[in-house]
């Protein structure tokens, strides 16, 4: 299931096996919220652009276009086209981001659908069997996400709160899997660690879901408001107390910098749906720093949008074009930047995987992670 290769510090390189492929990592995962990457990137696109793993929303596809039909037309990859490694979060950072239209119980959550207002009830249970039925390889636990900070008697309360809905979590995702007609039986349940920014209830929360011998453990409620400084201490925290001989994932981090630091400290998977955001308003990554093709400066510059990056687009067109398809507000802008920032992400982490064989590992992160946090 996970193999580790080789060390340098805390970085670890090595290998997911799952049902639908091998993953070589740290790897980024390209987030499909609704099956779709936000950008007009398609199933073969993510082929071409070194995707390993696609990571699509149990919250969005429950309600739109329903995740029992879904299991209806043979499961997620099918319904996409997606042959490759699939991970589903479960739902639980979009339902605690609806802070008004929810209430939490031991039960699980009662929460407003953001579409049309319609009251959905969503316990451990309910979001294991939403995501048997798309069928993803890797199956998040339903966990609270806090807001950052929080006071701690209620990070607390919380923290136990998301322990036990672990605990149901992990009976339910074994139930489910044993059944007849299952879409995926080899669908791996990840727990998530939580406890804001209070280290002393992180380290003892990931003591606790260690135990539960769990294929696959994440880092989850972080990036939501504190400081990066914060953010990497607590992993710094966390790291020591995870299972070395499993894959750790750190949720919606990050930026560049933030991934190469992550890896430092022991992080296989990252997601972020950031790359995609910022490529369809003109902001993009380049190997020298971030650019805004809206600045009137690339006007008529004929070069590519990075001279040492050979993805579709800097292989085809000019800053001069892409920057007129964004001021005259043409789709193609967006598809075109989602495909440049999402290529860079996958190649960024090859060449960390890269770095990482060949014993070099430090010497990549003094020469990037602070010369990729620029903007130029």
């Amino acid at each position: 299931m996970f193999e580790l290769l080789k060390t340098e510090g805390r970085a670890r390189r090595g290998v997911f096996t799952c049902a639908h492929g091998t993953v070589q990592t740290p790897v980024f995962m390209n987030v499909g919220t609704q099956g779709a990457i936000k950008g007009a990137l398609s199933a073969r696109d993510l082929k071409e652009i070194g995707c390993q793993v696609e990571l699509s929303n149990t919250y969005h596809l429950h309600l739109r276009p329903g995740d029992e039909n879904v299991k209806a037309l043979g499961g997620l990859h099918k319904f996409i086209t997606w042959d490759g490694p699939i991970l589903t979060d479960s739902g639980g950072f979009q339902v605690f981001s609806l802070a008004g239209l929810r209430k939490i119980k031991e039960e699980g959550v009662t929460f407003a659908s953001h579409i049309d207002g319609h009251r959905i009830f969503m316990g451990p249970e309910e979001s294991m069997r939403i995501q048997s039925n798309l069928g993803s390889d890797i199956c998040m636990a339903l966990d609270e996400c806090i807001e950052n900070p929080a006071p701690k008697d209620y990070v607390k309360q919380s923290v136990d709160r998301t322990y036990r809905w672990l605990v149901r979590c992990k009976a339910e995702n074994a139930r489910l899997n044993a059944l007849p007609g299952t879409v995926n039986p080899h669908q791996m349940l990840w727990g998530i660690n939580q406890g804001g920014t209070y280290a002393d209830l992180r380290v003892e929360h990931m003591k606790q879901i260690a135990e539960l011998d769990l294929p696959g453990y994440a880092i989850g409620g972080l990036a939501v408001g504190e400081s990066t400084e914060t953010m990497y201490e607590i992993i710094e925290a966390v790291e020591p107390h995870m299972p070395k001989d499993r894959p750790r994932y750190l949720m919606g981090v990050g930026t560049p910098s933030n991934i190469i630091e992550g890896v430092a400290r022991g992080v296989d998977f990252f997601d972020c749906v950031m790359p995609a955001r910022n490529a369809r308003h003109a902001r993009l990554f380049t190997w020298e720093g971030a650019i805004n093709l809206k600045n009137a400066k690339y006007q008529l510059d004929s070069g590519p949008v990075d001279p040492q990056c050979d993805c579709p687009v800097c292989r085809r067109y000019s800053r001069a074009y892409l920057r007129h398809l964004f001021i005259a507000e043409e789709m193609l802008a967006m598809r075109l930047g989602v495909l440049h920032n999402l290529y860079f992400y996958n190649k960024l982490l090859e060449r960390i995987r890269q770095a990482l064989d060949e014993g070099r590992f430090e010497a990549f992160r003094r020469e990037y992670s602070e010369k990729l946090s620029r903007r130029i």
